[in-house]
């Protein structure tokens, strides 16, 4: 009786023990795989505080505004942009949507290049904004939903600081080992001081030249330069940007002007609309 009731004894113990181990390995691959929780609100601005500003050239500088925690995530999908508020020169509230150039790898806080023009009343904003500032934000936001692998290949044409959203894309997928998708960039400026991140896209470009080419195209380059001159045409979009095909996509972004007319070029060279998104 007694080495009975000894092996029922081993035996609920060893089930308990199993239970045990069973409900950690499952609890340890629910925490694993779930995602942390973003911080951003689609419906009412969150306050985040400027922790460093550092300005890159006469009117472009990085903004970088910590998340509540140093492993907390911004939460935005990839190729999607957040709304910032803030006051202009009379005071008045402005709001206007920015791309971080941060991904949710970067943990505890997410960054902004802005360039800030003299008239631009959000740009009033952020050129008065010191270290310990808050900025209110809300999102996400946009039409652009990003799969790896959901296109063989990008073609990307920005201008200006229209190169925020193509930077936060390329940013993924060059950085995800599992995406393979290639990346073909025309980022176009006024003059070579104007052209943003480009020590970041020169080393991405370097890093990984089987997926990722950059084209450069100035209005006023300086005497030595191999790339673009004027505006983009239609023979630099065909040398540089995949040709037409069911699995590719080009992504514009830049001022009104330049949107409308990338467009036309990409009617004319047979790009149908299914192929073509503006930020």
């Amino acid at each position: 009786m007694e080495f009975l009731q000894g092996q029922r004894l081993e035996t609920t113990v060893a089930v308990a023990v199993a239970v045990v181990a069973v409900a950690a390995g499952a609890a340890y691959l629910f925490l694993r795989s779930r995602k942390p929780r973003g911080c951003l609100d689609p419906e009412n601005f969150r306050e985040f505080k400027l922790v460093e500003k550092r300005q890159l050239s006469h009117n472009v500088a990085k903004f970088k505004f910590a998340l509540p925690t140093p492993t907390s995530v911004l939460g935005l999908p990839i190729g999607q942009h957040i709304s910032c508020r803030g006051q202009d020169a009379a005071g008045e509230e402005v709001i206007k949507p920015y791309t971080p150039t941060t991904l949710d790898s970067d943990l505890g806080h997410f960054e902004f290049v802005i360039k800030m023009y003299p008239q631009g009343r959000m740009s009033h904003h952020f050129r008065e904004m010191k270290v310990g500032d808050y900025m209110s934000v809300k999102g996400p936001k946009g039409r652009f939903k990003y799969q790896p692998g959901q296109v063989r290949a990008f073609g990307m044409i920005a201008g200006g600081s229209g190169i925020t959203p193509m930077f936060q894309v390329t940013r993924a997928i060059l950085e995800n080992p599992e995406d393979n998708t290639k990346i073909h960039l025309i980022y176009a400026n006024v003059a070579y001081d104007d052209i943003l991140l480009k020590e970041d896209l020169d080393s991405m470009a370097k890093n990984y030249p089987d997926r990722f080419k950059i084209y450069y195209v100035l209005n006023q380059p300086p005497e030595i330069w191999d790339g673009g001159v004027g505006f983009v045409s239609k023979e630099m979009i065909q040398a540089h940007c995949p040709a037409p095909a069911a699995d590719i996509q080009v992504l514009r972004c830049g001022p009104p002007p330049m949107n409308k007319a990338m467009a036309a070029h990409l009617d004319e060279l047979g790009y149908t609309k299914e192929m073509q998104f503006q930020f």
